[in-house]
């Protein structure tokens, strides 16, 4: 893949992760390790746009947790401000994606349901197209489904190769055992994600300063389907700028 990059750029997606309607983060998804970093969630994006951001990333823990969305009303809020949004969190029906996309949502990922069933991906896929991301997030290598809250026996790999083969264009995949503990990402998981299958792949997990990004893009050089990179407590700790990520990235 060498070289297909050169004119490419890795996209930041800084996160939003959403709980009582409150922008907070999670120490590795635990719902009793909660930081709340701001009340309006709205207003963190508005300040990720003004630094020049097009994406978001956005997780509604709520609905991660109830196996249906919680906070649509803070995710329309989000998408007013006419930045893309990408949304994970309890899409776990059909009728919970078309409400998402119809609120103006980007692209939505599918966490559970997708260990679950490839059969509902596959015709998620065949319906929504790019719109359609799977979100894998790992534990040692195996699955966890729920909100976190359950480890499956199945590998991360193995998922992503279903996955692919069910046309999914992009993965997201986080190792849980760095999110949000700010000691780097997990880079041979990842670059063992990038060569799983044809898919895009957005790393998350463990971004703690602007060198693990540097490093990223470097690995982005390498990798052409190496999309972008989920950055959350390291933008609200105040240890990397945005502006400054995005500039790395292009």
């Amino acid at each position: 893949m060498s070289g297909r990059k050169a004119f490419l750029r890795m996209i930041i997606y800084p996160a939003i992760d959403i709980k009582g309607g409150r922008a907070v983060r999670l120490l590795q998804g635990r719902a009793d390790r909660e930081t709340v970093y701001a009340a309006n969630p709205a207003d963190v994006a508005a300040q990720f746009c003004a630094a020049g951001s097009a994406w978001v990333h956005v997780v509604d823990l709520d609905g991660a947790f109830a196996g249906e969305p919680q906070n649509l009303a803070e995710v329309q809020a989000i998408a007013a401000i006419g930045m893309k949004v990408e949304l994970g969190g309890g899409l776990r029906t059909r009728a919970a994606v078309e409400r998402a996309l119809g609120f103006g949502v980007s692209r939505v990922v599918i966490g559970t349901r997708a260990a679950e069933s490839e059969r509902f991906v596959a015709e998620l896929v065949q319906a929504f197209g790019d719109k359609i991301a799977v979100g894998i997030d790992a534990k040692d290598g195996k699955v966890a489904v729920k909100g976190w809250v359950d480890t499956t026996g199945t590998g991360a790999l193995d998922l992503a190769k279903r996955m692919d083969a069910v046309g999914v264009r992009t993965i997201i995949y986080t190792d849980i055992g760095t999110d949000g503990m700010l000691t780097g990402p997990n880079f041979a998981a990842q670059e063992a994600m990038l060569n799983a299958g044809k898919f895009n792949v957005i790393a998350s997990g463990g971004v703690s300063r602007r060198e693990d990004v540097v490093k990223l893009a470097e690995l982005a050089r390498r990798y052409a389907n190496l999309d972008g990179v989920i950055v959350g407590k390291a933008l609200y700790e105040k240890r990397v700028e945005l502006a400054d990520l995005l500039a790395i990235a292009r």
